[in-house]
């Protein structure tokens, strides 16, 4: 009990050589600005906080004419420099993402119900669009899983491919326009901030449920079943598979299993010998061929095992004709393109980031977005769909030792000689050796380990993770996905409508004070109550913050009444988390001013910033209260301050456990 009186008596002693010894610095209020350049400023920090326009700054006409053209073809940054040394290392890694990019261009093509060779033409046209507009090194484009299976399944919702091939072909084409104008809207408006809201968390259940819903997809190609289910669900699936057993191919079972054996094999060496990433890389063409090479030699086809047919031969043929603006089916192909380019666009920045990160360069993700959009524009007036960066790709393309973005030109070009002679020789190619190929590739977006750091770290992304994976496996892709960005507006609302304040007490032997249930050592000060808001004010969450600041003087008040402490005599606001605040917000910190001081109890306010101080000084509601001699710095200075004036009172112990009693909110 003495220990404690000690207690107190030392914290008010100490409160007292504060208020004699501390310097009260004043609040300064900010530099004047008008209202065009508090405007300007907003919006520059908004769209433009990479400042483009600096490197133009101080140059002469001619210079700012040469980085003018660079910034909008990155190809003239480099291709001046460009030597015979870097050309050796782009070719070798060109031939080798080549090699993977043909049999997985048919494979996923094939996953968005589209013809096999309109995967060979996205693998032809897009990878020279984005050499000369692209910002990364690494980033190999071209058709992927994901896109692929969002565009086939929701164009598939309204038209067959199978009865109508033409119609289907036609919305694919003009959904990828869209989604490559979406794409480059938002890097040309600067809006890149809004794929942010497909967060980490998101990516990782979205991507492992939609590999697995793939990969159930291949058990078609991989058991020989020709009446299979359009749905996507796992329900539909598996009771599609179990319901058509007599199907089932014993020569397409054995087959397939071997070479998806072959391919797991060949990516678990790469995995753990990355020096043998040309294990992997070559391993799907190797696959192509050697099965291509048993069926023709046993006649295979005659035997149950579905193959790919004649493709036709030649370069890309022009589509602009083919792209639908009017119709029934316009409101479909927008829809399919947002999501569609949305999600590729997401998958492609996050991948050129990656190996940017990995090379010590940088990639301006507006920049890459205008590029990505524009290659899908182009794209789809050349007979290709939805592209973007593949991360299985650009990992070999690194590995490989690409330098430059001519690793995608080399890899356009092989492509382009396969299309032109090389044709003829995929007819004979079993589907199931695309479907173990889409399956190998797949398997790698499941991020187990991933999964597991998000539930260590943030239980609340874990479920938001655990939606999308849910939603995707058992209703649909773009509901699943629609589901989980749902949750987590949710939880940023929730953030936003009920921000932390806490109580802050005095660590003792300095002026610092911090969340007393953070800090045990942390103890209240006598006839104070410190509370840190740590959050904008704003109308969403003035309304709480007003309830709640009022119950923690309230249990407070309760706790003087029972253990006779002494009575609370200021209230002082930490603002210093607060970084804006509107009109609501002002006349929250009115209202509160006038219930305290119904109770005797003065409030004060610390450290608030900028933009605060200047409208709390601007509105009559506290112009008055916001004047500088009425504010302070720092929470030790107030205290300081303060407690040489505080109103005389009986004596009263306080101890440690009733100064640290009120709860965190």
């Amino acid at each position: 009990m003495n220990m404690n009186n000690n207690s107190n008596n030392n914290n008010s002693n100490s409160a007292d050589m504060q208020s004699h010894c501390v310097e009260v610095h004043p609040v300064v209020p900010p530099p004047h600005r008008s209202s065009l350049q508090k405007l300007g400023a907003k919006l520059k920090e908004t769209f433009f906080p990479d400042d483009p326009l600096r490197q133009f700054k101080g140059q002469p006409i001619k210079k700012k004419w040469i980085l003018g053209a660079q910034y909008v073809f990155p190809i003239l940054q480099w291709a001046p420099q460009y030597s015979l040394k870097l050309f050796k290392s782009d070719v070798v890694s060109g031939l080798t993402i080549a090699s993977l990019a043909i049999p997985q261009g048919i494979s996923y093509a094939k996953l968005a119900n589209l013809p096999p060779i309109v995967g060979l033409y996205s693998s032809f046209v897009p990878p020279l669009v984005y050499a000369v507009f692209g910002s990364s090194r690494d980033l190999a484009v071209g058709p992927v899983s994901i896109a692929s299976l969002i565009l086939g399944s929701m164009l598939r919702q309204e038209v067959s491919p199978t009865k109508d091939p033409l119609l289907f072909l036609q919305l694919a084409f003009t959904s990828t326009f869209f989604a490559g104008f979406f794409q480059a809207s938002l890097g040309f408006l600067r809006l890149g901030f809004l794929i942010d809201f497909l967060s980490k968390a998101i990516l990782i259940g979205f991507m492992a449920g939609a590999a697995i819903i793939v990969s159930l997809q291949q058990l078609k190609s991989l058991l020989g079943i020709t009446h299979f289910t359009p749905q996507m669900g796992l329900i539909p699936v598996l009771s599609s598979v179990f319901h058509n057993t007599k199907e089932w191919s014993w020569q397409t079972i054995l087959m397939g299993f071997c070479f998806l054996v072959l391919l797991l094999l060949a990516r678990h060496v790469s995995f753990k010998r990355p020096k043998l990433f040309w294990v992997s890389a070559g391993a799907p063409l190797a696959s192509v061929i050697l099965s291509t090479l048993i069926v023709f030699a046993f006649k295979a086809h005659h035997h149950g095992i579905s193959v790919i047919g004649k493709l036709q031969e030649g370069l890309n043929p022009p589509s602009w004709n083919m792209l639908l603006f009017h119709g029934a089916h316009l409101g479909l192909v927008i829809k399919t393109g947002f999501v569609t380019g949305i999600i590729s666009l997401t998958e492609g920045i996050a991948v050129g980031r990656t190996f940017a990160a990995l090379k010590d360069y940088r990639v301006d993700g507006n920049k890459e977005m205008m590029a990505i959009g524009l290659m899908n524009m182009v794209g789809s007036a050349t007979s290709c769909y939805v592209t973007t960066g593949a991360f299985s790709r650009s990992a070999v393309n690194h590995n490989a030792g690409a330098k430059t973005a001519v690793s995608n030109i080399v890899m356009s070009v092989t492509v382009m000689v396969t299309l032109l002679f090389l044709m003829p020789l995929f007819q004979y190619t079993p589907n199931l050796v695309l479907g173990a190929i889409i399956v190998t590739a797949v398997v790698g977006l499941i991020d187990i380990p991933a999964a597991f750091n998000i539930w260590k770290t943030d239980k609340f992304d874990f479920l938001v993770m655990l939606c999308a994976f849910l939603g995707v496996l058992f209703i649909s892709v773009q509901e699943g996905l629609a589901i989980a960005v749902g949750i987590s507006i949710f939880k940023i609302l929730l953030q936003i409508t009920r921000p932390r304040t806490v109580v802050l007490g005095s660590i003792p032997g300095s002026d610092i004070y911090r969340n007393v249930h953070h800090y045990k050592q942390a103890v209240g000060v006598p006839g104070f109550l410190i509370l840190s808001i740590e959050a904008p004010i704003n109308f969403a969450n003035s309304m709480y913050l007003n309830e709640r600041i009022l119950r923690w003087i309230e249990e407070y008040e309760e706790e003087v009444d029972v253990k006779k402490h002494l009575s609370i005599q200021y209230v002082i606001l930490d603002l210093s988390a607060v970084s804006t605040i509107d009109t609501t917000g002002v006349i929250l910190i009115r209202d509160l001013r006038k219930a305290v001081e119904k109770k005797g109890i003065e409030l004060v306010l610390v450290n608030p910033l900028g933009e605060v101080l200047e409208k709390l000084q601007r509105a009559e509601e506290t112009r008055d209260f916001a004047k500088p001699e009425n504010l302070y710095l720092t929470v030790g200075e107030a205290v300081a301050s303060l407690s040489s004036s505080m109103k005389s009172q009986p004596p009263t112990m306080h101890d440690e456990e009733a100064q640290t009693n009120p709860r965190q909110n």
